[in-house]
C-alpha cells in the first residue's frame, strides 16, 4: 500500500496575513501609546515651569519685607529702600522691561528674575499705607514660550515693609 502524503495549503498565506494585521495594530498602539507619553511629559514640563516661575514673586515679596521706604512707585516698577548686609544704605529696583522682570541695585542691572523660557505678561505695584505703616500688593501674569496654547498663571502677594520698625 502507497500511502500519499498531503502537504496543506494555503495555510501560510492566512498566517502571514493574520501576523501582518497583528503586527500593525500592536504598532498603532505603541505608537499612540508613545505620543500621549510625550504630550504629556510636554504639558508636564510646561506645568513645572510656571510653577518654578513662582520664585520671581518670592525674590520680590522678600526685598519688599526687608525695605525700610519706597522711593518710587508706579504699575509696573517699583523701587525701595533698604540696606545690604553691612548696613549700607541701597535701592533695589523691580522693573517690568518688554517680557522680562529686572532687578536692579543701585541703579545697576543685576539681570533678570524670569527665565528665559518664561515670559511675564503683566505685573503690578499697588502701595497700600495706614498709620501702622505701608504695604505692596503685587500682581504677576507669566507665561511660558513652550506652551502652544498661550496659558497664563497669575500669582499675587500683599507684603508688608518690616525694615521701619
Amino acid at each position: 500500500m502507497i500511502k500519499i502524503i498531503k502537504k496543506k495549503q494555503g495555510y501560510a498565506i492566512l498566517e502571514l496575513l493574520f501576523y501582518i494585521a497583528f503586527f500593525s495594530v500592536l504598532s498603532l498602539v505603541v505608537i499612540d501609546a508613545m505620543i500621549t507619553m510625550a504630550r504629556s511629559f510636554r504639558e508636564t514640563a510646561i506645568q513645572a515651569e510656571l510653577v518654578q516661575s513662582g520664585v520671581i514673586i518670592e525674590r520680590i515679596s522678600r526685598e519688599v519685607r526687608q525695605a525700610y521706604g519706597i522711593s518710587s512707585i508706579s504699575p509696573n516698577d517699583l523701587k525701595l529702600n533698604t540696606k545690604d548686609d553691612a548696613g549700607a544704605d541701597k535701592t533695589v529696583e523691580f522693573l517690568l522691561s518688554g517680557s522680562n522682570i529686572q532687578l536692579l541695585e543701585n541703579n545697576v542691572l543685576t539681570g533678570n528674575l524670569n527665565a528665559p523660557n518664561i515670559s511675564v505678561t503683566a505685573v503690578t505695584f499697588t502701595q497700600i499705607n495706614t498709620t501702622q505703616g505701608a504695604a505692596v500688593k503685587i500682581f504677576l501674569t507669566i507665561r511660558s514660550n513652550n506652551d502652544k496654547l498661550n496659558r497664563t498663571q497669575d500669582f499675587y502677594n500683599t507684603v508688608v515693609l518690616r525694615g521701619i520698625y
